[in-house]
């Protein structure tokens, strides 16, 4: 797909208003380091550094329909238990105050527990419900399904088996969907796919396919010949897309002519929630009114930027349009607003990366600042930089300065390789983008004393550190103006 056609299919996307029926799933990620095997057993020792919680089954999915510019409202179920009171308030936190969310007396709120060392997942606790639903909870999750349809322009089925959608509320929710004049796609799990039938679109995984149909789906002749044989089961089914993996997506379409988009190679980093990612894309280009053939290609580019990210994270438009850019892309896109910064440098913190801040004017960039910044890249694995706007090196250095407008300074930075992101602040320190970035170390040249730089104190409260790059003498930018003037 071209870039340009990317980006007005993107823009598309934002705005489009999904209703999600799915199973709802608290994830909690335990990060820590392995340096050990425990006497008791020949089982590595977790040390634990950190933990984050977050959705996860449908509630990863609304969670990337947001990032992706949609507007959500979550339908689900939850148990009266601690963890269901957290998911709450993650929904609330993700979605707003719009969602539903039945409780259920004994029946435990469906959870995931990953431990990760190095990167890598070493097991997983998942505690499910015994049972699908009851009757009384399945009125209750139709009726809120009928209220909330005024205001969508989609509704998507979530299945991640835990017994929200039983055959009865499959039914009752699309017929309700279909009758109100709004598409469904699906993301299908267990056996017989037929009960999600009237359907609009069904996004089964290889394995599953392959399950379904008794058929391999290893190429795209495999893939196209059981996208076939599943939809001569289906009645009231118009299209059928099956995800692949690194070998991309194949669309069997209302007219029964069958696509396939190739995915980009890329290292993949962790496949947890692709499925979802690719799911929210499909579906909001569907809300949009997008063609299924490159509703599909969206959803390819989306999922692929998802896997080379850790977790259940999720991907944005400016993830999709980076990642497409490749090395020939103009260095703007790396400079980016606080806001933006504050999310990024969450990411990455989530992908177990080490953030890196550093900050000046970057006047006439030298031999000297390109040291610093090559250094402050060496101690982390990102590297923020903070620039001061005009007006702000106005006041610290004076009405002469600066030489290079801010535009052509963060420019210089951001088409350097150690550089990662550029963020402009308009105050003369930067203490208030460091407690917005909270970097796990920060980085200045050895000129300046550690404790009494501007958010150190912050850095360090939140377990980050503070360290002095090495200087090249003589060079500063104060020095090279003096010797173009003849004063040096």
């Amino acid at each position: 797909m071209l870039r340009d056609r990317a980006a007005e299919l993107l823009a598309a996307l934002a705005g489009q208003r999904a209703l999600v029926l799915g199973d709802l799933i608290f994830d909690t990620f335990v990060y820590g380091d392995v340096n050990r095997v425990s006497r008791e057993a020949p089982v590595p020792i977790l040390s634990e550094t950190r933990r984050n919680a977050m959705l996860g089954g449908a509630g990863n999915l609304a969670r990337n329909l947001v990032s992706l510019g949609g507007q959500v409202r979550l339908v689900s179920v939850v148990g009266d238990d601690v963890e269901g009171e957290a998911a709450h308030a993650l929904v609330e936190e993700a979605c707003g105050k719009d969602a539903v969310l039945v409780r259920t007396l004994n029946r435990p709120t469906p959870s995931k527990i990953r431990y990760v060392s190095n990167n890598q997942q070493m097991f997983c606790v998942d505690r499910d419900p015994p049972q699908p639903i009851d009757e009384p909870t399945q009125a209750a999750i139709l009726e809120a399904i009928k209220a909330q349809l005024g205001g969508a322009d989609i509704l998507i089925l979530s299945d991640y088996g835990r017994g929200l959608l039983t055959p009865e509320v499959i039914s009752g929710a699309i017929s309700l969907a279909r009758k109100a004049g709004l598409p469904v796609s699906v993301d299908p799990r267990g056996a017989d796919f037929t009960r999600y039938d009237g359907a609009t679109i069904i996004k089964p995984n290889a394995g599953e396919l392959s399950t379904e149909t008794g058929l391999p789906v290893t190429s795209d002749d495999e893939a196209e010949a059981a996208l076939m044989a599943f939809k001569a089961r289906l009645g009231k089914t118009e299209a059928l897309l099956v995800t692949r993996g690194g070998g991309g997506m194949s669309l069997l379409d209302v007219d029964g002519r069958v696509s396939h988009h190739k995915s980009k190679p890329r290292s993949v980093f962790d496949v947890s929630g692709a499925g979802d990612t690719a799911l929210a894309a499909l579906s909001l280009a569907m809300a949009a009114g997008i063609p299924f053939v490159d509703a599909m290609a969206l959803a390819d580019l989306a999922a692929g930027v998802a896997v080379s990210k850790a977790g259940t994270a999720v991907v944005t438009p400016a993830d999709i349009y980076a990642d497409m850019r490749g090395d020939d892309a103009p260095p703007t896109w790396r400079i980016i607003t606080r806001e933006q910064a504050s999310k990024i440098a969450d990411d990455w913190r989530e992908r177990g990366l080490k953030v890196g801040f550093t900050n000046g004017c970057f006047d006439l960039l030298h031999p000297g600042h390109l040291a610093v910044l090559r250094y402050a890249a060496s101690v982390c694995d990102r590297l923020v930089v903070g620039l001061n706007t005009d007006a702000s090196v106005k006041r610290l250095k004076g009405e002469t300065r600066p030489i290079n407008d801010e535009a052509t300074r963060a420019l210089m930075l951001a088409s350097l390789h150690m550089v990662d992101r550029v963020v402009l602040f308009g105050e003369e320190t930067p203490e208030a983008l460091i407690e917005a970035i909270v970097p796990d170390v920060m980085i200045k040249g050895g000129d300046y004393v550690a404790d009494d730089l501007p958010g150190a104190d912050f850095v360090k409260a939140n377990g980050g550190d503070v360290v002095l790059a090495p200087l090249v003498d003589g060079l500063s930018t104060t020095n090279l103006i003096k010797k173009m003037a003849g004063e040096a």
